[in-house]
């Protein structure tokens, strides 16, 4: 046995050893969607879109309309942590402010 060369079994095969990396898989992306109502002035939206998603002032009126006239718009995709701050800071600042305004996130498929 100790005269054995390495990787040899008793046969005089020889074997290779080899590693694999586990792939690492990414984590799940979430969207976060702002919902319309009736009641939630269109300036307070897009003021929330510029100071809560840094999205520019033309490109948060487009969001804002959508969300208008088709009821939900997703305003960004974040990992989950992020995308559960945004909801929280963008619904505690509609609550600060006496708006309906709702704001959710769901796993991007």
């Amino acid at each position: 046995m100790a005269g054995k060369p390495p990787g040899r079994n008793d046969e005089g095969d020889t074997s290779v050893v080899t590693k694999t990396k586990p792939k690492t898989a990414k984590p799940p992306l979430y969207k976060v969607l702002l919902l319309n109502d009736d009641y939630t002035p269109m300036e307070f939206v897009v003021h929330v879109l510029e100071r809560f998603f840094g999205i520019g002032h033309s490109h948060a009126v487009e969001i804002m309309l959508t969300v208008h006239k088709k009821g939900v718009a997703v305003v960004g995709v974040f990992s989950h942590e992020i995308a559960e701050t945004k909801v929280a800071q963008v619904m505690d600042f509609a609550r600060r402010n006496q708006h309906p305004l709702q704001c959710t996130m769901e796993k991007e498929e």
